[in-house]
């Protein structure tokens, strides 16, 4: 009984790795016939396992999703990950599962081997937590959200502004971002036709989701990068725009992710989004950046941008009325 327990759990083992498995390779790997596999299978089945099976020459295994939750068999590393995550979520920002979080948190616990326990109350007693208040959102808010990513939905959602204008947006979700004790949602806005990140605390999605659409090519490879730019330049009194006469690679590489967005307009030209509370600093910022460039906007550093030229004009003219300087 228990050779056949074991290799229960060996089989179960490899099922949850997500392929289909031919019943000759997994007779193989377990050192049983084939004729045994099939009745290991019709064992997991009866312990509530969702074993799919399909025949011919290509058919095979497959653990698919089920109406319950069965247990799960966890490595090493995987149980320490689940660990440090019910930890995390215990004190996080998600609204409602902190009790639950706990739960599970101390089965899993409970069960685990002295080195595993070892391992993760190293990392707990090594590890400073920074406690700042963050804004909760409800878990299923979060569902909706991410399933409308994964899904290429577009989202009709109510927004509320951070000067407490309440308006009905539809974007085309694409990724959450948590950053800064908050939940972010960037997704492209229809109504304003351009690339958005929203406080998903300030949001409540309307169901059900809208129609799918084609996902756009997103503002930037380093979402993470653009979501965190975006909401610290929300805090600028001046956001700029500029045309840089280069190719995006190269101005990225000058440009951190979180001092600007770099997006490719061809491969000459890309356009440069940045943001400061002083319009020297920008001007300053983006002439030592060493390429060429144009400003549109904000009109203010448009208008400053030609007080500079007119200044620098006038003194390069002066230099020349005087005449070389002494030698």
């Amino acid at each position: 009984m228990l050779e056949t327990s074991a290799r229960l759990l060996r089989l179960l083992s490899l099922l949850q790795q997500h392929r289909d498995w031919p019943g000759p390779q997994l007779a193989d790997r377990l050192g049983v016939t084939v004729r045994t596999v099939r009745r290991d299978v019709d064992r997991l089945r009866e312990l509530g396992y969702p074993v799919h099976a399909t025949i011919g020459n290509v058919g095979g295994y497959r653990l698919e999703a089920g109406a319950a939750m069965p247990p799960l068999l966890l490595d090493d590393e995987e149980a320490v990950a689940v660990v440090v995550g019910l930890r995390t979520a215990a004190n996080g920002t998600v609204a409602g599962i902190e009790e639950t979080s706990v739960r599970a948190l101390a089965k899993l616990e409970r069960i685990l081997p002295s080195r595993l326990r070892y391992r993760v109350s190293a990392l707990d007693a090594a590890t400073v937590a920074q406690h700042r208040p963050g804004a909760v959102v409800p878990a299923e808010t979060l569902t909706t959200i991410a399933a409308a990513c994964r899904d290429h939905q577009r989202l009709r959602m109510d927004y509320r502004d951070h000067d407490g204008t309440d308006t009905v947006r539809t974007v085309e979700p694409h990724r959450l971002v948590h950053a800064e004790r908050r939940w972010y949602l960037v997704a492209y806005d229809l109504d304003r036709a351009g690339w958005r990140t929203f406080r998903v605390d300030r949001l409540r999605p309307r169901t059900p989701a809208g129609p799918r659409f084609t996902p756009r090519e997103p503002p930037s490879g380093d979402i993470g990068g653009y979501a965190s730019w975006a909401v610290g330049v929300d805090r600028y009194r001046y956001q700029a725009r500029f045309t840089m006469h280069a190719a995006a690679a190269q101005v990225a590489e000058r440009v951190p992710s979180d001092a600007g967005t770099v997006e490719a307009v061809d491969e000459h030209t890309c356009t440069l989004r940045a943001g400061s509370n002083s319009l020297d600093g920008l001007a300053l910022y983006v002439t030592l950046l060493g390429f060429d460039f144009t400003v549109h906007e904000p009109a203010e550093l448009v208008e400053h941008f030609g007080t500079l030229h007119a200044r620098i004009g006038n003194a390069i003219g002066k230099r020349d009325e005087n005449g070389p300087p002494a030698g």
